[in-house]
């Protein structure tokens, strides 16, 4: 007995520090910030947080996304209600769902500045593991920056995690278009030198921001402030492989399906990651603050863009205009450009035989019963990002159950700028012209000629009304384009714009390829321009009241105060280059 005791003191000691220690152990559901992201692990977590935050409601998987796509002339709202004020770029300042964006992209940026506050400022003491924790997190936060001030033109600047401890920090003021800008561009930057190449990262880079990634948002916010030369540069290192391999799909429509043989494919820079049809929850989580177990974890834009008789909601449809630039130009061989295919949803006597061939759901189109997006306003239905071409089902499932990714950045983007790039600063050049061609070839067009392109100006007009629209038809991106070309800000450009997205409402499903004349806005009824409604300085969204009545300290923005933005961009040295017939 004598032996034991010993022991039995020394076990008893023990369990008296086992209690101490136990003490102080951190109960890990509930965490604060004062003891939370001091390990990678817990940093990855936010990371994951930080992508989950760019599929809310207002950053891509509805509203965020659709606010662009209907401010662009290729694409008009057909349910007359829900995007219309966006459409007709008149929105008012007591419309909450202007702020939805505001809202979401703040979530993000929270998440990104608390991984950037615990990986520190000096890259150089940070691991692999570390460097592309913060890589990813610096590119996110200026994909939200980048979208913010593409919206709201000049939201408030927040990249210091410490600033949320003060109301003063909590409550700042706007920071200036320029001013937000910068950061965009100093994150970016960082960000292609903390990520690996979608080579260097393998499996670890399948549907991840890359360096690549970070280098063709870096391109794409230096051309939205017109520094070309710079921008060149960047695109050249692209298409060079520095930053991993591109390619162009030979398969147009393989950047518009789910599952793994075509999502995060080669032409893939950068996009956004839902789960594939049927392997989904049940519960729509619509905002950030949701957290259900069975969310769906898809987008709604299939919901927006379906049409009425196959259950999609019937929001928005493409432009007669679009249908008639694909309609004037055949491939090398007769047939249509297969753009079209899964751009619009039209039966076309080339389609049999051709993919799924004249299908709207697996429901049968034929020249006697086409299908229109919205039974009461008609309009021609969006095939991009839904189901509408692929032969999986017959109807939407609405809600956010779409699990096609969507593609932010393809590599014919990145063809498509350096070609405008290097026509800014060079002129028209044999180059330019390869890289446009580049493009063309795979949907079997026939290559331009640089003869045919006289000036800067002719050729500016080929990549912005005939290139690009036909490689991006219906998709992000045409709204910036507009406001970064001034196409708000030129009279003739202006008019150009309102003739482009004139369309006729109408439940005749005969009339749903009708060609439209501006013309006859005022004396046909049925006839509109969305821009006819435009307000100067609505290039912008309104910064929404009630977020200026929580902030006395944040003032509106052009759109807030209806003023014209044309200044800011002629004091820049920038010019709206003319209109070429």
């Amino acid at each position: 007995m004598k032996l034991y005791k010993p022991l039995a003191l020394l076990l008893g000691c023990t369990a008296l520090v086992s209690c101490e220690d136990k003490l102080d152990i951190t109960n890990p559901n509930q965490q604060t910030t004062g003891t939370f992201g001091y390990t990678s692990q817990d940093l990855e977590e936010c990371v994951i947080a930080a992508y989950n935050h760019i599929r809310m409601e207002g950053t891509y998987a509805r509203v965020g996304y659709n606010i662009d796509v209907c401010r662009g002339d290729e694409v008009w709202n057909s349910s007359q209600v829900w995007y219309l004020p966006f459409d007709d770029l008149n929105v008012s300042v007591t419309d909450e769902i202007c702020m939805w964006p505001w809202r979401d992209w703040y979530y993000t940026i929270n998440v990104c500045n608390f991984i950037t506050y615990r990986t520190g400022d000096d890259n150089s003491v940070l691991n692999e593991q570390m460097r592309r924790i913060k890589g990813q997190a610096l590119f996110l936060r200026a994909l939200s920056y980048f979208n913010l001030t593409a919206y709201y033109q000049c939201p408030t600047l927040i990249t210091d995690y410490n600033a949320y401890s003060t109301l003063d920090g909590l409550y700042a003021t706007n920071n200036t278009y320029d001013e937000v800008l910068d950061q965009v561009e100093a994150d970016f930057k960082e960000a292609m030198e903390l990520l690996p190449s979608r080579n260097e990262g393998g499996q670890w880079a399948q549907g991840r921001a890359t360096s690549g990634a970070a280098a063709g948002y870096y391109a794409r916010v230096l051309m939205q402030r017109h520094k070309y030369s710079e921008a060149l540069t960047v695109l050249k290192s692209i298409i060079n492989g520095q930053y991993g391999q591109y390619r162009l799909m030979a398969n147009y429509g393989d950047n518009f399906r789910e599952g793994p043989k075509y999502e995060n494919n080669d032409e893939s820079l950068f996009e956004v990651q839902f789960l594939d049809y049927g392997s989904q929850g049940t519960d729509d989580e619509w905002t950030p603050v949701n957290t259900s177990p069975n969310a769906t974890q898809g987008h709604a834009i299939e919901s927006n863009f379906g049409p009425g008789d196959c259950g999609g909601w019937a929001d928005l449809s493409a432009t007669p205009w679009l249908y008639e630039l694909f309609k004037s130009e055949r491939t090398t061989s007769g047939s249509l450009d297969p753009r079209l295919y899964w751009t619009i949803g039209t039966y076309e006597p080339e389609w049999e035989g051709f993919e799924f061939g004249n299908v709207c759901y697996t429901l049968p189109i034929t020249a006697d019963a086409p299908f229109v997006t919205n039974n009461n306003n008609g309009g021609l239905p969006i095939a991009k990002w839904t189901n509408l071409r692929t032969g999986m089902y017959d109807k939407v499932v609405t809600g956010l159950h779409c699990g096609i990714n969507l593609r932010l950045m393809r590599y014919s983007d990145v063809l498509l700028r350096a070609a405008e790039c290097e026509n800014e600063v060079n002129g028209p050049t044999d180059q330019a012209i390869a890289w446009i061609n580049e493009v063309r070839s795979r949907a079997g067009l026939a290559n331009l000629k640089k003869a045919n392109f006289p000036t800067a100006d002719a050729l500016f007009e080929q990549i912005a009304n005939v290139e690009r629209p036909k490689e991006f038809g219906c998709e992000y991106g045409r709204g910036l384009d507009l406001i970064r070309w001034g196409f708000f800000y030129d009279a003739d450009r202006l008019q150009q714009i309102k003739e482009h997205n004139t369309f006729r409402r109408t439940n005749d499903k005969t009339r749903v390829k009708e060609s439209v004349s501006y013309a006859e806005i005022g004396v046909d009824p049925e006839v509109k321009s969305s821009y006819d409604s435009y307000q100067e300085g609505h290039e912008f969204l309104p910064i929404y009241q009630g977020t200026l009545n929580d902030n006395p300290n944040l003032h509106g923005n052009s759109a807030n105060e209806s003023t014209s933005n044309r200044s800011y961009f002629e004091s820049n040295g920038w010019k709206v280059r003319p209109v070429v017939k």
